[in-house]
């Protein structure tokens, strides 16, 4: 998968003083925190879980650093010459580079090894304070499997090197892996790891079994949480599954960092200060159609259907305008009543929109060509009596929504200084 060319290329050094490169996500607003997200064995930060991720929990108000450890995809160094304490190593690393150009990760994500190096970091880092793994081995030398060779061969012999394949992908390592991943007292971390801890795993994985999700859970102590990804992946192939495990995260992690979104208290107004707040729309996937909306603490994405080369993960920019006047259809209509000191149920407001003839559309000022129809139903709770009724609707097409839609609007464009 190509890299998200909207985030900063970052490097930095890693455990072997070899040059680490990632990609640093920042959201449109400030951050409501720092996380990394470490990706799988023989991946790279541009895989479909990492990437995808980390644009969703950008999505979510989080800066977020992605980066291939030592001598995986652009980072320097031979994958040969690693194991999984470097990888720990250059965790860690990514973590200073961090703190010292913004502030600590204060959420760890990490993607099957990736995620028992995560736990192993999370409990070194003070400034962590959430682990999150996705299809993580209970311990690192769950790998072993994966991997041909002579497994008694010495380190330093000819034999030195085994073979790991991974999707049809050689990688040579070096003996010394093996004796790495044996001696890693991943038990211990995890019940001394003292953060919060959330697992998510699929039932259906064949890479790594949902049995190693039930040894985390039960080895870790308390907060934890456990979360399936039913019909997913190990490699989280679908989209739709790696934006659910994102939005999971980001929601799981909040009850955890300590702080309230920075976005709610920067954007209130001063008292007696009645301006509406700036609403800011950013992209987030140069490669498809991802946008991320921000009004004071609120966040939510606007995306376009899988049919014209979106990934559906959010409503369309029309389908918000929509939501708009149907919002505010009903709450006019709410505020009337409440004057009139009318009680009645709940009311559903339900809108389509479509690109008609004019000639088609009754009394249209337009004779020729295509015109914009939105098209509003109404539905009341039962009980409403006629006349309240025929007064609402007609209340509703003063909601201010409605008028600026109807009326004149001038639209100024500027560019940002």
């Amino acid at each position: 998968m190509a890299s998200d060319k909207s985030a900063s290329r970052v490097t930095f050094p890693g455990s072997m003083d070899q040059e680490l490169r990632g990609d640093l996500h920042l959201p449109a607003g400030e951050p409501r925190a720092f996380a990394i997200v470490a990706h799988c064995f023989t991946c790279s930060k541009d895989s479909h879980a990492a990437s995808r991720i980390s644009a969703a929990l950008t999505g979510a108000g989080f800066a977020v650093l992605r980066f291939d450890f030592t001598g995986l995809g652009s980072s320097d160094g031979d994958f040969a010459d690693t194991t999984f304490g470097s990888n720990i190593e250059d965790l860690e690393a990514a973590a200073v580079w961090l703190a010292d150009n913004y502030a600590g990760p204060q959420l760890l994500v990490g993607h099957s090894l990736g995620g028992a190096a995560a736990i192993a970091a999370g409990g070194r880092l003070e400034s962590v304070r959430a682990v999150a793994t996705i299809g993580a081995p209970s311990s690192p030398d769950h790998v072993m499997h994966l991997m041909d060779g002579d497994m008694d061969a010495d380190a330093g012999s000819p034999d030195d090197m085994l073979e790991v394949n991974i999707g049809g992908r050689p990688f040579n390592i070096r003996r010394n892996f093996i004796a790495d991943l044996n001696s890693q007292p991943h038990c211990e971390r995890l019940g001394s790891l003292g953060k919060a801890l959330l697992v998510m795993h699929s039932p259906t994985d064949q890479t790594v079994g949902v049995d190693e999700a039930r040894v985390i859970f039960e080895s870790a102590r308390h907060p934890k949480s456990f979360v399936a990804l039913d019909g997913a992946d190990h490699l989280l192939s679908n989209r739709a599954d790696s934006v659910f495990a994102a939005s999971i995260i980001a929601s799981w992690a909040d009850r955890y960092l300590g702080q309230e979104d920075p976005a709610a208290e920067s954007s209130q107004p001063e008292s007696g200060d009645e301006e509406p707040a700036t609403l800011t729309v950013a992209e987030m996937d140069v490669e498809g159609f991802l946008h991320q909306a921000q009004v004071r603490h609120h966040r939510w994405a606007i995306d376009e259907p899988v049919s014209v080369g979106g990934d559906d993960a959010g409503p369309t920019p029309y389908e918000v305008l929509l939501s708009s006047l149907g919002a505010c259809t009903s709450m006019t209509m709410r505020m009337y009543a409440r004057r009139k000191g009318w009680e009645f149920g709940a009311t559903t407001v339900t809108l389509e929109h479509a690109r008609v003839h004019a000639r088609d559309i009754e009394d249209c000022e337009s004779a020729k060509g295509m015109v914009d129809k939105i098209t509003r139903i109404i539905k009341f709770a039962e009980g409403i009596p006629a006349d309240q009724q025929k007064a609402l609707l007609a209340i509703a097409d003063k909601c201010p929504v409605h008028r600026t839609l109807e009326g004149q609007i001038v639209v100024v464009t500027e560019t940002a200084v």
